[in-house]
């Protein structure tokens, strides 16, 4: 009965262990998403910033009008490459699904440099609506 007891209090201090560990691995990815989470906050916010978030400038860019968003594309030599490598069907495709197309692997590729550059442009094109 005394060795029934021990293994009994052993099983249950090990799966206390691996409930602890489980938590602690389920928990470190959602605590790393939350960490690099950049709440929606103004542009000027984002462009003082040595990283500019691409998801924020996808969301931003996307909140454009055709007008407004072409503009800003084609003053990006590397986004505008990539409009144009598919000609002019390239460009009409772009304008039907602008706002729904995931822009941020677009915009991932560009360096810190191209980003700000890209932050601005959209914060000047939405001072204009």
């Amino acid at each position: 009965m005394r060795n029934d007891r021990r293994d009994l209090q052993s099983l249950t201090v090990r799966r206390g262990r691996h409930a602890v560990v489980l938590a602690f691995l389920l928990a470190g990815p959602l605590l790393s998403a939350l960490a690099d989470a950049v709440p929606d906050a103004d542009m000027q916010r984002v462009m003082a910033e040595d990283r500019v978030d691409s998801a924020h400038l996808e969301r931003a860019l996307q909140g454009l009008s055709w007008e407004q968003f072409r503009a800003v594309i084609e003053a990006i030599p590397k986004l505008k490459a990539d409009v144009e490598a598919y000609g002019p069907a390239g460009w009409e495709y772009v304008k039907r699904r602008y706002k729904t197309y995931a822009w941020r692997k677009n915009i991932d590729k560009l360096d810190s440099d191209e980003k700000k550059k890209l932050a601005a442009l959209i914060e000047s094109a939405a001072g204009t609506r």
